[in-house]
């Protein structure tokens, strides 16, 4: 069970897709737009256990700062 102390979000499925190598998730839920309409969203969640994302941000441009990734994961 997911508990959220955001309340612009609920009626959270999980739907697991594939269990092959790693975990893919499918989550749909209802989401709380900023003029108080609700619209349902999806969205998929690839989970390959420890790991991290970082996104950069340039304040004085206000923009995203996009790199190239190179992956080490061991098999």
């Amino acid at each position: 069970m997911l508990i959220l102390k955001n309340h612009k979000i609920k009626n959270i499925k999980k739907e697991l897709l594939s269990d092959n190598w790693y975990t893919l998730n499918k989550f749909t839920f209802d989401y709380q737009k900023n003029d108080g309409t609700w619209e349902t969203q999806h969205r998929e969640v690839y989970n390959c256990g420890d790991a991290a994302a970082v996104l950069i941000f340039n304040e004085e441009k206000n923009k995203l700062v996009l790199t190239r990734h190179s992956n080490t994961c061991a098999l």
